[in-house]
Formats: C-alpha cells, structure tokens, sequence
C-alpha cells in the first residue's frame, strides 16, 4: 500500500528527508506529495478566524502524514478532524521572534494596540503573536493583524507595519538591510516546536507504516545536524535563496523527534483557548483528545518529552 507524506520548505526534517532518499529504504512504495501544489484553502481576513489547515487533506486523500507548526493542528481540529499527534521537536527558541524597527516607538508589547503587525496568519507566528497579547493583556481584536507571508520582512522595512512576527532565514536579509529591535523573544513565550501528526484510522492500523516514517526522520535529521552546510544547499536550490542564511538558519533549529508529552499538551490547549475566545476558531477543543497513548513506543526517540 503506498504511504503518502505531504512536505513542504518549512518543515525543515521532511524536505531533507525527501531529498535524501532515506525513507525510501524501508517504504520503498512511497509517494511525496509537496504541499504548494494541493488546492489552498480558505484564506479568510485574519481578523476573522484562521486559514483552512494542512489536516484538511489528511481527510481527503491528500496524503497521510505531515508535519507542520504548532497552529495547523489546532485548526484541523477544530474543524473536526480526527487527528493525532506522532512526535514534537524540542523547543526552536531561536527561530523566531516578535520584532519592530531599532527606532520605533513601539516599547512592549501592549503598545501594538492599534498597530498594524505583520504574520504568516494560521502558522506558528499565529500563536506567537496571540500568547505575546494575551500577556499583555490585550487580545486579537485590539491589533490590525496583516497577513503579509513572505513580504512582510519588506512591509517592515517600508514602514508599511509597525512590527513583525519574523524568523530565519528571513529575518537574515532584513537584519542585513537595516537595524531592528527585538519586542518579544520566543523563550519564555512558548517553545515553538515542530510538530508531526496523522490522522487516527492511519496511527492504529499502519503502526509498522509510522514507525518507519519516525525512524527515518531520525536518521534525515542526525545527518542536518552533522552537515548542516549541504542540508541548506537543498533549501536554497529550492527558493534561489542565500545559502549561508539557510545554513545559519538551521544551526538555530533543534532536530530530533520527541516523544508528545503533557507540557506540551498543556501548551497547545492554552492556544486553543486563546484561539477560541479571540474567535479565530469556531469551537473549544481538547488537545489531548489527539493523543494516543503509546504511540511513543512505536520508534526510538530521541531526549525527554517536553
């Protein structure tokens, strides 16, 4: 039976482990599907909720196992997906960071009332952007939130925002163009981990299927973490990109699949809340109903759940 697995540039264990042939191995009948060529979703205005999720077409034949960031998954199952989460990374602390201009007269965070704030709307940046207003007791609705993707570096530059929810290596040009400011750092935030997930009928009946995909990831990522240089090479052939911003990128992320555990669970509950009070989703849900026990015990991971 084939096994599917969406991928795309911003998880950075599944693109090498596509270009590498390392699943291949074990799961010879394996089909990479590359998430910018499936249908989008929805897009709605972020003042209104969040964009359709990657786990939408875990439920459509789109493939059977993706990884992604910490929003994603909320989203899908908020929509009523049956998803479950396989393994996290640890912490990427360093990956990104709420930033504004060096001259700005922006302070803290509870001076974006008002303020026009640039994100990737429905990825990590979501959740960043939210849990930094939540601590300042504002809310979603107190902020002109600009789903700018990979022109918001530049709306920064031009003035045209008055902060960014930026990470590498994008954040590299734009520190090489001018001076910023860091508003809020990631650490002390939340531990913005990569997460890896599938649906329920794919984790309880294709447990060999899984534990080949976890085990080869392990392996891709011990090989990122040895040779980081020519993991960025695979990147910036993709993109045109810098190759010494991917590289830079890349040391600043953990690789290394961990087990799900309760601080995290607790994590992505308190989004989810936060998620539906400021109504970018339409439901409560409960994130440990997407965890199954014992999953972890279907690989070797590597390190103590967070």
């Amino acid at each position: 039976m084939t096994t599917r697995v969406g991928y795309f540039p911003h998880n950075n264990s599944l693109w090498v482990l596509r270009h590498r042939g390392v699943l291949e191995r074990s799961l010879p009948d394996v089909e990479w599907v590359d998430l910018r060529s499936l249908p989008p979703g929805d897009r709605p205005s972020p003042r209104a909720g969040l964009p359709s999720a990657h786990g939408d077409h875990l439920f459509d034949g789109g493939y059977d196992f993706i990884g992604t960031g910490s929003t994603p998954p909320v989203t899908a199952q908020a929509k009523g997906h049956d998803i479950v989460y396989v393994a996290t990374s640890a912490p990427r602390h360093e990956n990104g960071r709420l930033i504004v201009r060096a001259g700005s007269d922006i302070a803290s965070p509870a001076d974006l009332k008002g303020r026009r704030v640039a994100l990737a709307h429905g990825s990590w940046q979501t959740t960043l952007l939210l849990f930094a207003l939540d601590g300042a007791g504002l809310g979603w609705a107190d902020i002109d939130p600009v789903d700018a993707g990979t022109d918001a570096g530049r709306l920064l530059l031009d003035g045209e925002v008055d902060a960014w929810v930026a990470s590498y290596p994008s954040l590299t040009r734009v520190e090489a163009e001018a001076e910023v400011r860091t508003l809020v750092e990631t650490d002390g935030l939340f531990s913005h981990r990569s997460l890896w997930f599938t649906r329920r009928g794919f984790a309880e009946e294709r447990r060999e299927e899984l534990a080949a995909i976890v085990a080869a990831l392990q392996e891709s990522d011990a090989w990122v973490r040895a040779n980081p240089r020519e993991a960025a090479r695979l990147f910036a052939a993709d993109d045109e990109g810098d190759v010494d911003a991917w590289e830079n990128a890349l040391r600043r992320r953990p690789f290394g699949l961990l087990p799900v555990g309760d601080g995290f669970v607790a994590e992505q509950q308190r989004a989810a809340d936060l998620f539906h009070a400021s109504g970018l989703i339409d439901r409560k849900i409960t994130v440990a109903d997407a965890v199954v026990p014992g999953l972890a015990d279907l690989a070797a991971f590597s390190g103590a759940a967070g």
